[in-house]
């Protein structure tokens, strides 16, 4: 990882709207149906490099300085959740279809009369277009995600069994499916890590230091050499969250952040 002497650090974390209690600084991470992760924080150096305001992390201690957003993360993000509604794999498949360029609130009010309309792969691929488009079209770019639900659907149909499958290479088989929709199915619908890099992650991404890449795939990259594997999935959601609460796009809210010493801020 490129050096960021002098870049990252923690502040007391500020109140987010939305997020669950803070837990207290040091705590123990607990992730439900993932095995220990082995990352005590109240054991962990980068704690205690933390806490300690006058000392910033240094550039030869990245595995610090990782696990220093990720301590920030969890005091701040400490039940991250999809925030997008679903049942079975199959029904997130298709509501991550329908986010692209789309938020989840609008994509969860429209899933419950697609999925009562059309409950599985089967009765999808045999749908007329203009019903799932008449369905889906407050979603934006409602055409193409129409044209590409079913023919997901009759892949599922046609070399699945009607069964999403549970291995990426596969998932991006699918029409309509990339890296980014395959990671959020594995994650959340099969409790098997991935890293969701949306423009929300990769922004957050670059701006802590934690990769230079402009690419949705390089940060993945990046990110998969750093982050700890249990913990993909978490940090995907916390690292999204984070960039919609705080640091946004045009106007991060870097007042508000604990991590006084990210390289943004600095700039």
């Amino acid at each position: 990882m490129k050096a960021t002497a002098d870049k990252l650090g923690l502040a007391a974390p500020q109140s987010v709207a939305g997020a669950e209690p803070q837990k207290p600084p040091g705590a123990a991470v607990n992730i439900p149906g993932l095995p220990d992760s082995g990352l005590d924080r109240s054991q962990s150096k980068a704690q205690a490099l933390a806490d300690d305001r006058s000392r910033p992390l240094s550039a030869a201690e990245p595995a610090a300085e990782v696990a220093a957003v990720l301590d920030y993360f969890d005091r701040v993000y400490p039940q991250p959740r999809c925030g997008l509604d679903f049942q079975d794999p199959y029904q997130l498949l298709v509501a991550t279809i329908l986010s692209a360029q789309c938020t989840d609130s609008r994509v969860n009010q429209v899933t419950p009369a697609l999925f009562k309309a059309f409950p599985d792969p089967a009765s999808m691929a045999l749908a007329p277009i203009g019903a799932i488009e008449e369905l889906v079209k407050t979603c934006g770019l409602y055409r193409a995600k129409a044209k590409n639900l079913r023919a997901c659907a009759g892949r599922l149909i046609d070399h699945y069994g009607g069964q999403v499958p549970d291995r990426l290479e596969e998932l991006v088989t699918l029409p309509g499916v990339g890296r980014k929709t395959a990671n959020v199915v594995l994650g959340d619908a099969f409790g098997i890590p991935g890293l969701t890099v949306d423009t929300h992650l990769g922004r957050v991404s670059r701006r802590l230091g934690l990769s230079a890449k402009a690419d949705a795939v390089g940060v993945e990259k990046d990110l998969m050499g750093l982050i700890p594997r249990p913990l993909w999935t978490r940090f995907s959601h916390q690292a999204i969250s984070h960039g919609r609460s705080l640091c946004r796009a045009r106007k991060p809210v870097c007042g508000e952040c604990g991590l006084i010493r990210c390289p943004s801020r600095a700039a």
